[in-house]
Order: C-alpha cells, then structure tokens, then sequence
C-alpha cells in the first residue's frame, strides 16, 4: 500500500535500497564462512603434532585387544559388496574378537552376492553374519542400529560399500583407544579413482583439505568434529551413552558425534589411518550425495544447536560448532550474491546502489575474505596430500568451479533442511572404480534436479562475462568466468550422464 503512495522514482530507490541491504547482508554472512577458512589454516599452522612416543605408549598389546564388530551396511551394492566383504575379512586383528556384520537392506541380486561371500568366509573360519531386513526403516541408522544390538563387540568399524580399508586399519586405530575418553577415532578417506576425471579430481581435492586441515585442526584445539559415516571406529559405550543412532535426520553421523561429544567424550583423527574409497563418477550421484549432506546438517543444526548453545562449553567451541552445523548456508547466499544485483554485473562490480568510488574496496573485500581463503585452504590440502606442481593449480580451480556448481543443487537441499520433514536418504550408487572386472551393470542415480538449472545460469554467467569484457570490467571477468565454468561442469554433466544412461537402457532393451 505505501508503494503505491510513492512516485516511481521513490518506489524504485526503495526497492534497490532493500535490495543493496539484503545484498550486504548475505555478503557479509557469506564473508564469515569464507574466512573461517584462514582461522582452520592458521590452526593448522599452530598445531601440536602428537609425538610418536604418545600413541606408543597409548597402543595395547596383543592381549589386551578388545572384540571388535566391522558392520558393514549396505544396500543394493552389487557391483562393490563382494570386494567390500573380501577386505573386512582380511583385517588383522585376532579371529576370536573379530566378528564382522553384512547389514544388507538390498532388495535386488546383491542380496544373493553377500549371501555367497559371507558363506565363502564362513567357511575358512571368519566370524561372519548376513543379517537381512525385510523392511528398510531408517535407513542406514536403523540397519547400524538393528546390528548394534546383536553386536558382541567392545568396538565397532564402520565401512561402506565402496570401501577397502587396508588389513592394519584396526591394529592402527587401536592406538587412539588407548586414552579412555576417546568414544571414536575416525581414518582419512583416500580415492579409488582420483584421476577418473575431472570431476572425481575437483571432489578429491576438496575431501583431502576437509579431511587433513579441517579434521586436523578441530581435533588438535578439542572442538567438535563429526564421525564421517566411514571409515572410522566406535567405542560401544560412546554410542550407547550418547542414545544411539538415530534417523530423524539425514546425517545419523553427524548427528550421533555431536550427541556423544555434548556428553563429553573425546573423538580422535588420524590422517595416516587411511581407508581408500570411491568418488562418485556421475554428476548425479554427485548430487544426489551432496543433497543429502547439506540437508541432514540443517536437520542436525536444528535439533543440536540449541543445546550446545545452552551448554557450559567454551565460547570457542560452541562458536566453531556453529559455523560447522551452519556451513551450508554458505550456497543460498552465493545464490543470492550472483542473482540479487539490479545492476548487469554481480558480486564484483559493486552491491546495487554502492557508491562508485566504494566498488574497489568492496571488490578487494570479497577477493581476499571470500576467494583467496577457499583457494588457500585448498591447495594448502593439496600440499598436506603430498602433491606438487601444475595438477595442484589445475585441481584447485577445479575444485573451486564445482563448488560453485553445486550452490544451486545444495541450496535447494538447504532450504529443505529447514521443513520438518526428515525426507528421504539418497543413497549414492557405486561404479565399482577400482574394481578390475567390469561387473554388472550400474546402478542409475536419483535424478533429483539437478542439470537444467545449473546450464541456465552457465549461459546467464557466460554472457556476464562476455558484457564484461565488452564494457572494459576486466577484473570481473575471471570471478564470473568461474561461476559459469561450475555451473557448466555440473549442467552439462547431468545432461551428459542423462544422455549415456538412456543410451545404456535403450541398448539392453
């Protein structure tokens, strides 16, 4: 009604004036997310490395080992479950106190496939069982959860389908237990198939710094850190003392570790217990993961933090629990950085209505709080990972590129997060990358939708970067040329993969 009262003119300055507010407002929050990545590598920097002598002297022998339980949970894994199997049973740890659980919710041939490899094991000697449900409720938190209760072990491993974790795994992780608050110690994911693709090499670079600067630095100051879903080994009475497992979120692992540290347990991180696994090959499984992840950390922020606010926890460590929880936030606001502006050039030409002479300062801000710290944490990873020279440039912007183009697939899930419906777990299929024998064929992955939209805003960015060239905005040119590198790779690939699987279905029909 007031706008109608107002001249045109009046009304419009209205309008840029609220716009150019929510502009500096997500701009502001997205800034603090993008620099926290200069707190991590300054933690990084500062941190304490854990002599030698301490994890000896932690590290029990032989004797003192405790019974173990490997669960390994896994639904409709034909082409992985097999090898899956094959590595638990390998691990060295000794056979009267190793008992390995198959939870398997398949409903197709894998079944059948853990069934003959758990016979095959049974039968050289493994203490090995194939446990089956019928009905799939809550997911991989209800099938951990049916299998903790018939668990004997004192610890137990967790692996998913597309892991091969090596025959030292238990006897390395068993040194962290050493120290009695330790509820869970939790190995680096490695790759299977890191030079796949493009593709794989954008996500192994940005799991390596998570992993080795994140995970590193939160685990050396105390601060909470979350057991990855993965490769990594629980204390019995951590996951017992903190309620168990749950399903009235999508991330039941973050969800669980964020419990079981407000009760005071203690998590451990070993960057040399590594554990190989598959990246996912197709933008859509791609996706499809990423959904579930942003999702389930809005789900987790809003059941837990209220708590640990509430709680009588460091200032520090609440506030880093808050920029964990919340760190997908960080997709809607790029969204809104990228599409709000009423002015042709987004984000690095100036917020709509900024003074001209303030532009610089503005473009200098969101270059070194926003950029330079996502580009620093990581190739810093890079480094950490032992990798050197051109492939790290290459793999950065890479992984700079997919980030982007995942913002508009996460920030859909984000909003998600905020309903009270828990949603559905998207299970992320396995090619079997790795594997020598081509084995049966793939599984197809939730279309979800994701592709579309992302070649839509590749073709908006693309044409942003051109008029910025045109007009002689030569220092926009590279920020936006970036944004419309992500959202190609990530539209494209979804409608390449789209292309190849009907291909793929039209050949068997």
């Amino acid at each position: 009604m007031l706008l109608n009262t107002l001249t045109p003119g009046a009304a419009l300055a209205i309008l840029r004036g609220a716009a150019a507010a929510l502009y500096a407002l997500a701009e502001a929050l997205l800034l603090v997310y993008s620099s926290h990545h200069y707190l991590t590598l300054w933690r990084c920097w500062r941190r304490r490395r854990t002599r030698p002598e301490d994890l000896a002297a932690a590290e029990r022998g032989a004797a003192a080992l405790p019974s173990v339980t490997v669960q390994l949970p896994v639904y409709n894994e034909r082409r992985v479950v097999a090898r899956l199997i094959d590595a638990a049973a390998a691990l060295d740890w000794p056979a009267d106190r190793l008992e390995i659980q198959v939870l398997d919710d398949s409903d197709d041939e894998t079944r059948a496939i853990a069934a003959a490899a758990v016979a095959r094991h049974r039968a050289r000697g493994a203490h090995i069982v194939h446990l089956h449900r019928e009905v799939r409720a809550g997911y991989k938190a209800g099938a951990l959860a049916a299998g903790l209760e018939r668990a004997r072990g004192e610890w137990l491993a967790v692996f998913d389908a597309d892991f091969i974790p090596a025959p030292g795994f238990l006897r390395r992780a068993a040194r962290h237990f050493g120290d009695p608050d330790v509820g869970m110690v939790q190995g680096r994911w490695a790759h299977l198939n890191r030079d796949r693709s493009l593709l794989t090499a954008a996500q192994a670079t940005m799991l390596d710094a998570h992993f080795l600067l994140q995970h590193e630095a939160r685990a050396s100051r105390r601060l909470f850190f979350n057991f990855n879903g993965s490769a990594g080994v629980w204390r019995r009475a951590c996951i017992e003392d903190a309620g168990g497992w749950s399903h009235d979120t999508l991330t039941e692992d973050l969800d669980l570790s964020y419990r079981a540290q407000l009760r005071g347990w203690r998590f451990a991180f070993d960057p040399g217990l590594e554990a190989p696994a598959e990246l996912p090959a197709e933008v859509a499984a791609l996706a499809s993961q990423q959904r579930r992840w942003a999702r389930g950390s809005i789900q987790t922020a809003r059941k837990l933090l209220p708590a640990i606010m509430r709680s009588a926890l460091p200032l520090p460590v609440k506030l880093e629990a808050l920029i964990h929880l919340t760190n997908n936030v960080g997709y809607p606001l790029m969204l809104v950085l990228a599409l709000l502006p009423l002015l042709p050039l987004p984000v690095l030409l100036g917020p709509p209505g900024a003074p001209t002479a303030l532009a610089p300062v503005l473009q200098a801000t969101v270059v070194l709080l926003g950029v330079v710290p996502v580009m620093a944490f990581l190739a810093a990873g890079q480094l950490r990972a032992g990798r050197r020279g051109r492939v790290v440039v290459r793999d950065v912007l890479a992984g700079l590129a997919l980030g982007a183009g995942l913002s508009l697939n996460n920030a859909r899930a984000v909003l998600d997060g905020l309903r009270p419906e828990v949603g559905e777990w998207e299970r992320t299929p396995k090619t079997g990358d790795g594997t020598p024998a081509p084995g049966p064929p793939r599984y197809r992955a939730s279309r979800g939708l994701a592709g579309p939209g992302e070649l839509v805003l590749a073709l908006y960015f693309a044409g942003l970067a051109a008029l910025a060239a045109g007009l002689g905005e030569l220092r926009a040119v590279p920020f936006v040329a970036l944004l419309a590198a992500g959202y190609g790779m990530v539209g494209w690939g979804a409608l390449r993969d789209r292309l190849a699987t009907g291909r793929a279905t039209a050949a068997r029909e």
